[in-house]
C-alpha cells in the first residue's frame, strides 16, 4: 500500500527551509544562498521514504511585505501551507534566542517579529503545525528545551523537532513523521524524480543563485533570471540563452564586473551546475539588461506561479 501527499515547510527568510527541502529529497531542488527571500515560488521537491512519496513545498519567507512581489510571494507561501497534509514551520533557534538579548542585530530582530507574524496566522486559521527548531549546532540543550517549551505553549504546534538542516541531524526523525502523516494515494511522481519544476525555470533559478553568491554583498534585490530559449540540439546538447534584468542603469556594470569577470564567473558556475543536473552538455549564453518595471509585469508572476493581483 503506498502513500503520497505534500508537507509545507513555512517560516521566515533565512531560516534554512530551502537547505531543509534539499536535505530532506537528497538532492537540489531549490536555491540556497547567504540572501533572504531568495525563494520567490512553491519549488516542489519529492522526498521518498519507504512506501512513502513526501511532496515538499518550499514556499517563500513569510515577512512583513513592501512592495507588489513580497505580497505574492506571501500568499503563495499561505496557500502552500494551507493545502498541504502538513506543516512544518521552520525556526532559526539562534536568531529567535539572539533578538531577546540587548544589543541585538536588526535582522534577528526581524527574524523573531516575522516568527510572532507566522503564529498568529497559524492561530488565525486555526491550524496545528509541526515546530522545527533549525540551527541548533553547538547550542545548550537547556536552552533549546526552554526555546521549544515557550514556543509550544503557543499552542499552534502538535511536535517539536531540534535539527541542523545543514548537517542533518534530526532530519530522519522528522522526515519519518512526515511519512506517518501522508494519505494513502498512489505516487504522484516517477521513483527516480526529485523535483516538480520546468527545466527553464530550473536554469533560470540556478543562475539566480550564482548572481546571489557573487554579489550578495553588492546587488539587493533588484534582479531576474529569464530563459528566453531552451534548445536540445542533435549532437545531445542544450543551448540555453538567458536574459538577466536588473532595475537600474549602475547595477549593470555589477553583474558584469571589470571586463565581463563576474559574467563570466556567474555564466562559468552556472553552466558546471546545469551540465551535472541535465546529465547532457550546456551551452549558455547569458545577456544583461536595465528594466526598471520588471517586478511589476504581469507574466512574470504566471510565469512563476505567483498571483498578480496579491
Amino acid at each position: 500500500m503506498t502513500h503520497a501527499g505534500f508537507a509545507a515547510i513555512i517560516g521566515a527568510p533565512n531560516a534554512g527551509k530551502s537547505t531543509l527541502t534539499n536535505r530532506l529529497v537528497g538532492a537540489k531542488v531549490s536555491i540556497v544562498t547567504q540572501k533572504v527571500q531568495t525563494t520567490r515560488f512553491p519549488v516542489r521537491g519529492v522526498a521518498i521514504a519507504g512506501d512513502t512519496q513526501v511532496v515538499l513545498v518550499d514556499t517563500p519567507g513569510i515577512f512583513q511585505p513592501r512592495r507588489r512581489l513580497d505580497r505574492a510571494m506571501i500568499r503563495a507561501a499561505w496557500g502552500g501551507a494551507e493545502d498541504a497534509d502538513a506543516v512544518v514551520h521552520l525556526v532559526d533557534a539562534p536568531a529567535e534566542l539572539a533578538a531577546a538579548q540587548p544589543g541585538a542585530k536588526p535582522a534577528d530582530h526581524r527574524s523573531a517579529e516575522d516568527v510572532v507574524s507566522i503564529v498568529e496566522g497559524l492561530k488565525a486559521h486555526g491550524k496545528q503545525v509541526i515546530l522545527a527548531l533549525n540551527k541548533i549546532d553547538g547550542m545548550k540543550r537547556e536552552t533549546l528545551l526552554e526555546l521549544s517549551k515557550r514556543l509550544f505553549d503557543t499552542g499552534v504546534y502538535s511536535d517539536v523537532f531540534m535539527i541542523s538542516a545543514k548537517t542533518g541531524a534530526g532530519v530522519e526523525d522528522l522526515k519519518r513523521t512526515l511519512a506517518e502523516r501522508m494519505p494513502e494515494n498512489p505516487w504522484f511522481y516517477p521513483e527516480d524524480q526529485t523535483a516538480d519544476l520546468p527545466a527553464r525555470l530550473m536554469a533560470a533559478e540556478i543562475t539566480r543563485e550564482k548572481i546571489y553568491l557573487r554579489l550578495h554583498e553588492e546587488l539587493p534585490y533588484a534582479a531576474t533570471v529569464d530563459t528566453t530559449k531552451f534548445e536540445e540540439r542533435a549532437d545531445g546538447s542544450v543551448r540555453i540563452e538567458q536574459t538577466i534584468s536588473v532595475q537600474r542603469e549602475s547595477q549593470r556594470p555589477i553583474v558584469l564586473g571589470a571586463g565581463g569577470q563576474t559574467l563570466k564567473w556567474i555564466g562559468q558556475k552556472s553552466r558546471e551546475e546545469l551540465t551535472e543536473l541535465f546529465g547532457q552538455k550546456v551551452h549558455l549564453f547569458l545577456h544583461v539588461q536595465v528594466d526598471e518595471t520588471w517586478a511589476d509585469k504581469k507574466e512574470l508572476y504566471g510565469s512563476l506561479g505567483l498571483d498578480f493581483d496579491a
